[in-house]
């Protein structure tokens, strides 16, 4: 089962079992966070997709560690004017693993009773 989500933004791919890098999220390492902003759901033989979002369809990840990305340097300069900057940064990140991946059908509700109107004889 695969389904594509919305974290901080961003959309990512995952699939049961997978472990995806996605921007820090305030949540304590070992603890299990429930994502619903759920875009689209394959289950193999159906596609779902939503409209904006799936309804009833939500994906289960435990938070494995929190953690920053390698160095990007970033090199600025504008020729003949002895103008150069040079700038590294890291981005954080939070390591998922998906658990889950559910899609609820809609509970049916029950038949609405018909409304009898009392009327006052005179």
């Amino acid at each position: 089962m695969q389904a594509i989500i919305i974290i901080s933004g961003k959309q990512f791919t995952v699939t049961n079992g997978s472990r995806v890098k996605v921007p820090t999220q305030s949540s304590d390492i070992g603890k299990k966070i429930k994502l619903e902003e759920v875009l689209l759901v394959d289950d193999g033989e159906k596609v779902t997709v939503g409209t904006p979002t799936v309804k009833n369809a939500t994906v289960t990840a435990t938070v494995l560690e929190h953690g920053r990305d390698r160095k990007i340097l970033v090199y600025k300069k504008k020729r003949r004017k002895g103008y150069q900057r040079k700038n590294g940064h890291r981005q954080g990140y939070t390591l998922l693993e998906v658990n889950a991946i559910q899609t609820k059908a809609p509970a049916k509700k029950a038949p609405a009773k018909p409304k009898v109107e009392e009327t006052k004889d005179k």
